[in-house]
């Protein structure tokens, strides 16, 4: 069961990252094709995360409430149907609305999908099976990245390839749903609002489920003391408050190295005198990365601490990303860009493993979506803080400003951040 668990997040993961970068890798079609100006660019390439700032921070809360499940289930249909009819845009400005919609579903994926896992995954395998998850979503980046190069400067049966490529992450969403329709709901959730004994029915279809996941359950049951139904309250209590702040400057910093780089990197090339297509396709060369630095996140998910593993791939990230803004040889461009795409998915990857370990069951959700839906309004205000910053002062100034944001991240995690790795979530979060 927890192998199909890790496939059917991974695969929901998949088209979420998918949708977070198709802005990016459609703009410089959209620029040509509609001479779109400043403003209207970076209204496209902020409305998917300006929907998903509202998603994440409105449906988490939903997942703590009505349960994991349904809240997939909820969010996968949304998405799906404001994707489709974006694929119908007659517009630059309708596109930007169906973007902004579709976001609010996409934005609650990631928050629903680390609570869900951190829920029923063992403690000991919690990590590396978490990773392959997100190593499944981030197969997506390449294929988007191929998928534009061939589509974006072409029509199908005449149909423009921009639209086609909206339409294969609406039908992917939609079969997605179906898989997930088979997945139990979190034990431990279910033990947390008091239904005990579903909780055991869901356990018994977890492989192993008697042994250490049992013991887990009974220690999930809600203290009567607890009001449970005020997430507010309950966050506002000591070690919790000091989390939440440092999630929250954590991840309204984080998004400027990773997804500065992923949204912007095409933009950059064509400042550094490329053309779209040799933009196209060095970004699709560099996000080879993505999924090889998943994979390479599993076994040091084992070797190393969790905390220290998202300070160090942060650097890494900072570092390789100013290099590919400076160096101006072609091989040395693609090579840098691998390697800040790889070093983004190790941090990437750790860091969902490591927020969703360090709040209580009954409002690890709520917690994870308050905080990451704002690297989601960061992720919003990028074009309009970097753009400018790319366009009159050039990419090594751009890449200096995310160094910045990245340093106070850093900073955040290594003064509050716990250490989690092999510790039960019960004993991470005692109160």
């Amino acid at each position: 069961m927890h192998r199909k668990v890790v496939v059917a997040i991974g695969l929901g993961l998949f088209f979420e990252i998918y949708e977070i970068f198709l802005s990016s890798t459609i703009s410089t079609t959209l620029k040509a094709q509609y001479h779109l100006d400043g403003t209207a660019l970076k209204l496209l390439l902020a409305s998917t995360f300006l929907g998903m700032f509202v998603g994440s921070a409105a449906l988490g809360r939903l997942a703590d409430r009505i349960g994991r499940r349904r809240a997939f289930l909820f969010n996968l249909i949304w998405f799906s149907v404001w994707t489709l009819i974006g694929a119908f845009s007659p517009n630059p400005w309708f596109l930007v609305v169906t973007r902004f919609m579709a976001g609010v579903g996409v934005g609650a994926e990631y928050p629903v999908a680390d609570a869900y896992l951190s829920d029923v995954l063992p403690k000991e395998h919690r990590g590396r099976l978490a990773a392959w998850a997100y190593t499944c979503s981030f197969v997506a980046v390449p294929v988007l990245g191929f998928l534009s190069l061939g589509l974006t400067k072409h029509s199908l049966f005449g149909i423009p390839g921009w639209r086609i490529l909206l339409v294969i992450g609406s039908v992917g969403t939609v079969l997605v749903m179906l898989m997930r329709r088979g997945l139990p709901e979190s034990p431990r959730w279910l033990a947390s609002v008091g239904r005990a004994d579903e909780a055991r029915v869901a356990l018994r279809e977890f492989e192993q489920g008697q042994s250490a996941a049992a013991a887990a359950t009974e220690r999930a049951t809600p203290d009567p003391s607890t009001d449970v139904g005020k997430p507010a309250a309950r966050l506002a209590v000591s070690p919790y408050r000091q989390r939440l702040g440092m999630l929250a400057v954590f991840h309204a910093c984080q998004s400027f190295g990773y997804y500065g780089f992923g949204t912007l990197a095409a933009l950059v090339l064509v400042s550094r005198g490329y053309d779209v297509t040799t933009s196209l396709l060095y970004t699709a060369l560099s996000y080879l990365g993505y999924p090889v630095g998943s994979v390479l996140a599993i076994p040091l998910l084992r070797w190393f601490e969790r905390k220290y593993l998202v300070m160090g791939s942060i650097a890494a990230l900072a570092a390789f990303g100013l290099l590919f803004a400076t160096v101006e040889n072609t091989v040395l461009i693609v090579a840098f860009g691998f390697l800040t795409t790889a070093t983004s998915n190790v941090f990437s990857n750790v860091y969902h493993v490591y927020q969703a370990e360090i709040f209580p069951t009954d409002v690890r959700a709520t917690a994870v979506g308050w905080t990451y839906s704002l690297s989601r309004l960061s992720s919003a205000v990028l074009p309009f803080v970097l753009i400018p910053v790319l366009d009159h002062y050039g990419a090594s100034a751009m890449f200096t400003v995310v160094l910045v944001a990245l340093s106070i991240a850093v900073a955040a995690v290594a003064w509050i951040g716990p250490k989690t790795s092999g510790r039960n979530l019960e004993d991470i979060n005692p109160v």
